[in-house]
């Protein structure tokens, strides 16, 4: 397993075709636009129909409870199959699975724009998120499998996260313009977006090697035990803020979640083929990649939903000016993330993810400035360039170590587990940032307002340094194994 973080550009190659010629023709850049594409609306759905919520609300006649699970419910069904859908993409073909995910994203988002009931809405995003736990983690392992470890890996794991970062920075700027239409086409353009992704997998994204047949089963038991326990763990999360930390509810589900991820471990320890093979967990890239995931898109998240409380609520602000106040962040990142294979290759992962942290805790830092009057200019901006810097430095970085060194039979579930870090740091950041937001806020006058605000930026500030301190020793130990092995080979 790999620890280093250092990019081995002569690696022996984990995929062939012409990508590892260093030369990509009409196949490789459509089986990436293709994958790309899903994941770009899976990241892109996560942040617009939360802007479209309001309306929906209004629209439907649903409670203030009730809709907050339009947002909930897609990140439940996320979190919680994530790491089956990884791991089913390995045993069952990561084209299959990436085709079937797209089509039942698909699905659920025509059904969630036709509906008129609350509920179904509700039953729709949740199936949303079945749908991207299965395309996100067979996404990556398509790219991982198609090209070869080193340079031209780092660039295609550069370009499919700068979309996904793309997606989640974008999100409110095509969130607002589509709610002003209707709040229905957030879920009616992602149909047409999900079928040509579709259609390019069919056509561009190699078959899946046959499979034997009688090579063995599906460990059913861990399947269910570990999706339950991801699904009590997320909900727990998701609803402590409303039912409290210490309320039945929260400690009941949370205990619940805690013995299926027992059970789950004692199931997979006598298994004959586990559906998570325990000592992939040893591999400490792939852990702290996933952690870092977790900080990197939990502190945006958190971020980005303060933000826009900041501009709509306190600044009255509409939703396509606070969308446009975000659009740098964007443009920034396309810009930058499609020579992220470059910079990996010339500084090394460990110092990529590094210089992203001290560019994310310099943004959260600068933006814990705004107050009732602040400038957009000269105050709001520095923050969202910073962003835009961030993301493209410690996105592809992270994604490349947690999948670099892993065989290529488990390149879904390592994905699963990166994809796990992501959502469900984004749902526990958000969920404590939430909970502090709302203990600091009372009172109703906007300066009350305003000191819950700063009171979330400073728990996003604190977890943002703490990682950037933790990334900047792993940088300096991998630097220095680095130079110790070329000193022992005479290179």
């Amino acid at each position: 397993m790999a620890t280093s973080s250092e990019v081995e550009v002569d690696a022996a190659p984990t995929g062939g075709g012409k990508a590892d010629t260093g030369k990509w023709g009409v196949r490789e850049w459509g089986l990436l636009v293709s994958v790309c594409a899903a994941f770009f609306l899976d990241a892109l759905d996560n942040i617009m129909v939360g802007i479209a919520v309001p309306p929906i609300q209004a629209d439907l006649g649903m409670s203030t409870e009730s809709v907050q699970w339009v947002v909930s419910s897609y990140v439940l069904g996320f979190g919680g199959f994530l790491l089956l859908g990884g791991r089913m993409a390995d045993l069952l073909g990561r084209r299959r699975m990436f085709l079937m995910g797209v089509a039942v994203f698909a699905v659920g988002s025509l059904v969630g724009g036709l509906t008129s009931e609350g509920l179904v809405v509700i039953i729709a995003r949740f199936v949303m998120g079945i749908g991207a736990a299965f395309t996100a983690p067979a996404g990556l392992s398509i790219i991982i499998t198609n090209f070869r470890e080193g340079p031209q890996r780092n660039r295609a794991v550069g370009i499919y996260t700068a979309c996904g970062a793309v997606g989640y920075s974008t999100g409110v700027i095509v969130g607002g313009a589509l709610t002003e239409i209707s709040w229905r086409w957030t879920f009616l353009l992602p149909v047409v977006v999900a079928v040509v992704a579709f259609a390019g997998a069919v056509v561009l994204v190699p078959r899946d090697a046959r499979r034997d047949a009688g090579g063995g089963t599906f460990d059913v038991t861990g399947a269910v035990s570990i999706t339950a326990a991801m699904l009590l763990f997320v909900f727990s999360i998701v609803e402590a803020p409303n039912a409290g930390w210490t309320s039945a509810r929260t400690l009941g589900t949370l205990a619940a979640a805690i013995v299926l991820l027992v059970l789950f471990v004692a199931v997979e320890r006598r298994a004959a083929q586990p559906l998570l093979r325990l000592g992939l967990l040893r591999n400490r890239a792939l852990v702290g990649a996933s952690l870092v995931a977790a900080a990197i898109l939990g502190t945006y998240m958190s971020f980005q939903f303060i933000g826009g409380l900041y501009l709509q609520s306190l600044r009255g602000w509409s939703p396509m000016e606070m969308a446009l106040a975000f659009l740098p962040i964007g443009l920034l990142i396309m810009t930058i993330a499609p020579r992220a294979g470059k910079l990996i290759a010339r500084f090394g992962l460990h110092w990529m993810i590094f210089a992203g942290f001290v560019a994310y805790t310099a943004s959260y830092l600068l933006f814990l400035r705004i107050d009732e009057t602040s400038s957009y200019l000269w105050v709001i901006l520095p923050s969202i360039v910073l962003i835009g810097i961030a993301f493209p430095f410690s996105f592809p970085a992270a994604n490349v170590q947690a999948t670099n060194g892993v065989d290529e039979s488990e390149q879904g579930l390592a994905a699963g587990v990166l994809q796990t870090g992501y959502q469900v740091g984004a749902a526990i950041v958000l969920a404590v940032v939430t909970a502090t937001m709302a203990a600091d806020g009372h009172g109703g006058e906007s300066s009350a307002t305003l000191s819950g605000y700063h009171s979330g930026l400073y728990v996003v500030t604190a977890i943002s340094a703490l990682t950037m301190v933790l990334t900047l020793v792993a940088a300096v130990r991998a630097t220095r194994r680095r130079r110790a092995e070329a000193a022992r080979t005479g290179s």
